[in-house]
């Protein structure tokens, strides 16, 4: 009896706390729905500044363009953090033909794009038979036959996977490690199938590591529809490939971080991200244009609203997450030595679609059980899903620092592999409703956790 009198007197304050709650976040659904100005800034992003490669002009530009982003939005500090950043260039036209089948001279040109990291082929053309291979265990046994051609990996998406994610962490190693398992053998030549279910024939680049004991080959990725086309082939083709890649000397970057100073928790940090970086192919409007833009609409519309939280949060638009997450090491290794606590952090990274939900990885099944029981107030915004796993790459060594709980904002995904590291990944394929869906409901999540804490 005495527990169930206690229950009834905390009920009323449950109910006035969910009240206070809903009211705080429909305030932030409406500044951003109405005053939104993520939009416009993701086409200064893409349509002025561009690609936006770590180490290149164009990221220094980015950068600039981050930092009075954040003051001209309201941050109470914005400042810079240095850390130095890979230098790939693709440093031309990557090209490929088939110029022989069936023992004749041909001359059918394939799209593709050079892997992020991989080396040209120095100023010359390599001609080579192609030897197909499906998986990695195909090209175990048939390893002998590898010497001198070039490899080609058909392994593609597993169209039975409902969530893309799924296929896409299947399919991944092929282009990361691909190169150097083929150069083991003695592979001149790596290509590999482009990581997409997209029906265009837009090459997907992206980022590869060599193994430095073995050979550092050429390697590009092959359109989805080439690359049909080279499947279906007989054995015996030759391919001509010419590419120009070049891995310079390390050079300066920075992260860009913002801020709105907490109140009676100012020294618990709560971080919220996404990744300054993209590959130098499109205008990186999906990746991760979006998580940028997220991140700063955030900041905004707290300002705008006069909310003051109670942790400091920092907007943090991070560098290099592409080909080195040089950006998000550096910020773990700083926070750690200026002995920091962070509380929680939170990365947008899938793209500016339609937001369903957020993934966490948190240290106790209790934490996740608490922000499970806020689903009620974020579902009127469109998340159906709070569910066990997820962060983002940039936010990653926070936990493994600190042990800082994360969470990832979960767009709609059945789009997102259409465009990511393609020529299409431009600012007219995001839908700004869909946008500033994103930046509600990692606004409402944000407020949530800055008041309740886990």
């Amino acid at each position: 009896m005495k527990k169930l009198i206690a229950l009834l007197a905390i009920l009323p304050l449950l109910a006035n706390a969910q009240t206070k709650d809903s009211v705080m976040i429909k305030r932030l659904s409406d500044e951003i729905l109405r005053n939104g100005k993520a939009y416009d800034l993701l086409y200064q992003l893409t349509k002025q500044v561009g690609g936006r490669l770590a180490g290149s002009p164009q990221f220094a530009k980015a950068v600039q363009w981050g930092k009075i982003t954040l003051e001209q939005q309201g941050a109470d500090k914005v400042y810079l953090q240095e850390c130095m950043l890979p230098h790939w260039v693709r440093g031309g036209k990557d090209q490929a033909s088939i110029t022989e089948l069936d023992h004749k001279k041909t001359n059918r040109v394939l799209d593709v794009l050079a892997l992020g990291n991989s080396l040209g082929t120095n100023g010359k053309t390599i001609t080579a038979e192609v030897l197909m291979v499906a998986s990695f265990d195909e090209l175990e046994k048939r390893k002998a036959e590898v010497k001198g051609k070039i490899v080609y990996y058909n392994f593609g998406f597993n169209p039975t996977n409902i969530e893309p994610f799924v296929s896409y962490g299947q399919v991944g190693t092929y282009r990361v490690t691909g190169p150097s398992r083929a150069a083991k053998y003695g592979a001149v030549a790596v290509m590999v199938r482009s990581l997409t279910e997209s029906t265009a024939n837009d090459p997907h680049t992206g980022a590869m590591a060599y193994v430095d004991s073995l050979p550092k080959i050429p390697a590009v990725a092959v359109g989805p529809r080439d690359a049909d086309y080279l499947w279906g082939l007989k054995a015996g083709y030759k391919v001509s490939l010419r590419t120009n890649g070049q891995l310079l000397p390390d050079t300066i970057g920075h992260n860009v971080i913002g801020e709105l100073k907490g109140t009676d928790l100012a020294d618990q940090i709560i971080t919220i991200g996404g990744h300054l970086d993209s590959w130098d192919v499109n205008e990186g409007a999906h990746d991760d244009g979006a998580g940028v833009v997220h991140t700063i609409e955030v900041m905004r519309a707290m300002k705008a609203i006069g909310y003051q939280p109670r942790h400091t949060i920092r907007f943090v638009l991070f560098a290099n997450e592409e080909n080195g997450l040089r950006g998000g090491l550096k910020y773990a290794e700083q926070a750690k030595l200026n002995h920091e606590k962070h509380v929680f952090a939170l990365e947008s990274d899938e793209g500016g679609f339609t937001p369903r939900g957020f993934g966490f990885s948190m240290n106790t099944k209790a934490q996740l059980l608490q922000v499970q029981s806020w689903l009620p107030l974020l579902k009127p915004y469109g998340i159906d899903k709070l569910i066990d796993g997820g962060g983002g790459a940039d936010i990653g060594p926070l936990k493994q620092t600190f042990g800082t709980p994360l969470a990832g904002l979960i767009p709609d995904a059945q789009r997102y592999f259409d465009f990511h590291h393609a020529r299409s990944d431009v600012f007219e394929n995001v839908h700004k409703r869909e946008l500033l869906l994103g930046a509600v409901n990692m606004a409402g999540l944000i407020y949530l956790i800055d008041q309740y804490g886990l």
